[in-house]
């Protein structure tokens, strides 16, 4: 049996009722219908091909994902910081202490879209930061970081109910340990910029972590943990995410570039972070925040 969870900040009857129909259209055996929440998150139960399925709810005004029935609620999730769990990416927004915001944007855009390697891209970026005070870095923390709706709900609800939270980005260590203490993840995975005499020296410490880090941490916490892939959630935004989200049980593009969001499992355009405990089959009277 699979599940087709809709969910949207208003989701009426009808607009369900449509999609129980494009499923029986599209030879999905269309089953029981049940509300997660009233009026904003609802399954469709069905009997087969979840390709056919995803494909015949897309582009609709809600979000929709669908997944096998077993192993709904995840005992693993490994989460990219940037533009997924904060509302920001770091190092644009250090760069515009320098006045050099726009610059840089276009490169962290390119490398997120999949167009620049990350590493190669990482380097260029973080060079141009070369002789910035390292107080900057703290003083970026408090103005500009912000963390995205829902995502203290959807980590402390999950880890609530057993599962393990693993924050891993290809930003800094600076921004990732304490965004992670915030949500409260179980620990942090970033990269380390070099600091000489209280400034940049335009330099991150080798090895960085990049896709094949993020890959790997997913792995690893399934080999530490004793789970199989069905039991994983993975979610970011940029090329460098794809990896663990193609290799999740449930791997979701959050308000992803185009290559990220084709390849994935699962796609969120329209909610925030909490569609993802909705996903999972969590009212919000069981939601942790």
């Amino acid at each position: 049996m699979f599940i087709a969870t809709l969910i949207a900040a208003r989701l009426p009857k009808g607009e369900v009722a449509a999609a129980r129909d494009c499923l029986d259209a599209a030879g999905c055996l269309p089953a029981a219908e049940v509300w997660v929440e009233d009026g904003e998150a609802c399954d469709l139960q069905f009997g087969r091909d979840m390709a056919a399925a995803r494909a015949a709810l897309e582009g609709q005004g809600y979000d929709a994902v669908v997944q096998p029935a077993e192993y709904r609620r995840k005992k693993l999730i490994v989460a990219d910081m940037d533009s997924t769990m904060i509302t920001v990416e770091c190092i644009d927004e250090l760069a515009d202490y320098a006045g050099i915001k726009a610059e840089i944007a276009l490169v962290t855009e390119a490398a997120m879209r999949g167009e620049m390697d990350f590493g190669q891209a990482l380097d260029a970026r973080v060079a141009l930061l070369k002789g910035m005070d390292q107080g900057i870095i703290d003083r970026c923390l408090a103005e500009r970081v912000k963390i995205m709706p829902g995502a203290c709900e959807l980590v402390r609800t999950m880890r609530a109910n057993g599962a393990a939270a693993i924050l891993v980005s290809g930003g800094f260590t600076r921004f990732a340990e304490p965004v992670a203490r915030e949500i409260a993840f179980d620990r942090a995975i970033a990269n380390v910029l070099e600091v000489t005499d209280g400034k940049l020296t335009g330099a991150v410490k080798k090895p960085i972590v990049d896709s094949a880090t993020k890959l790997a941490t997913l792995s690893e916490a399934m080999l530490d943990l004793s789970l199989s892939p069905e039991e994983t959630l993975a979610v970011g935004d940029g090329a460098n995410d794809l990896a663990m989200i193609t290799q999740a049980g449930l791997g979701v593009a959050y308000h992803a570039k185009p290559v990220v969001a084709e390849a994935a499992g699962a796609r969120i355009d329209h909610g925030d972070l909490t569609t993802l405990l909705f996903a999972q089959g969590y009212a919000r009277k069981d939601w942790v925040s």
